[in-house]
């Protein structure tokens, strides 16, 4: 919010706005801005359940370990950056993109069709599968939307994470936890579902943002079948916790040996990418519906820890408690942390 305050009041003060590069390819480039959105602190709360991530301070005290403000050191870092050559009036659509492998790189044949839609592209070296998501690929991708955003005129409603395979759920738990930031996710060959212990859900707020306002494309190759199940699962998932702003898409090429687990083309990435910005589709009576299934459910195990606190059975209140915290996540908050601290404080 406070990056966009400053973009208007720079508009208006007629003072320069950005600082942009020249369009096309720029390689090596580094960033030096930090986001309190990607500090350590707030991705614990966006992204670990509550329970988890109370429990942080005491694992740290018990290693001797401390927490760092930010996890990335942006002067060790570096990002691929690909701009349109032409501006809309509203400002670019931006597209931050999670890899699979190691290299900063733009998909072949993906350049045209960002210049279609107007939409920078860019992605962090050392963000791959072999590095770490907490401390390495979602802080990188934060960081890089960040940075474009200070450099660029954005359009805020066309600002999206994606990522192919591994990169793809990691794009995902960014697109859950951080709808403020990203209008959603193209998720190429990779997604999960949501409400476990892996991929907990958001804070009420953020997770009402998330089911309203996000859209999300699963693009998967015809002959991927483990990555069409996974896709078939998360969708499933999205829809049980009333996010109905899904789309399904197949890429169906013409080799038959290139359909098994590839990158998008050009013309699949253009398909997605027109879905994608399509106008949102609200569905306030069905979301309103599923809503009130879910906080029927929550309330009903809540009461039922708080019926086993009061019969002294600590243990299985903490067990009971467990569960609704890896399944709900945010959701349970604050009411799980308060049903914790009474079964951590000692009875006499």
């Amino acid at each position: 919010m406070r990056k966009r305050i400053a973009l208007v009041c720079a508009a208006l003060s007629g003072a320069p706005l950005l600082h942009a590069a020249a369009p096309g390819t720029e390689t090596h480039v580094t960033f030096t801005d930090y986001s309190p959105l990607s500090s350590n602190a707030e991705m614990a709360r966006r992204l670990l359940s509550p329970l988890t991530a109370a429990q942080l301070p005491q694992l740290l005290q018990r290693s001797a370990a401390a927490l760092s403000e930010q996890p990335i050191d942006l002067a060790a870092e570096e990002f691929l950056l690909y701009v349109p050559a032409d501006a809309p009036p509203q400002g670019y659509g931006l597209l931050v993109f999670v890899p699979p492998w190691p290299q900063a790189e733009l998909p072949r044949g993906w350049a045209p069709v960002l210049d279609r839609h107007h939409l920078i592209f860019v992605t962090a070296a050392r963000s791959g599968n072999d590095a770490n998501v907490l401390a390495r690929r979602e802080p990188l991708a934060l960081l890089a939307e960040h940075n474009v955003a200070a450099r660029y005129r954005l359009d805020p409603e066309r600002i999206y994470v994606g990522g192919f395979s591994g990169g793809a759920r990691v794009a995902m738990r960014l697109a859950l936890a951080y709808p403020d930031v990203f209008r959603g996710a193209l998720l190429d060959a990779g997604s999960d579902p949501i409400g476990d212990s892996a991929t907990p859900l958001p804070g009420r707020e953020l997770f009402s943002r998330f089911q309203e306002s996000s859209r999300l494309i699963y693009l998967t190759g015809a002959a991927d079948q483990a990555r069409l199940q996974l896709a078939a699962d998360s969708m499933r998932s999205m829809r049980q916790w009333c996010v109905f702003d899904v789309h399904d898409q197949i890429i169906r090429r013409a080799t038959r040996d290139s359909t098994s687990h590839d990158e998008a083309d050009a013309g699949a990435l253009q398909a997605a990418l027109d879905e994608l910005l399509k106008p949102a589709k609200p569905a306030a009576g069905k979301l309103a519906a599923c809503r009130g299934g879910i906080e029927r459910e929550l309330a009903a195990r809540l009461a039922a820890v708080q019926t086993l606190i009061d019969e002294g059975k600590s243990h299985a209140a903490r067990a009971a408690l467990d569960s609704i915290d890896k399944r709900f996540g945010g959701l349970a908050a604050p009411r799980s942390l308060e049903l914790q601290r009474t079964i951590d404080q000692p009875h006499e």
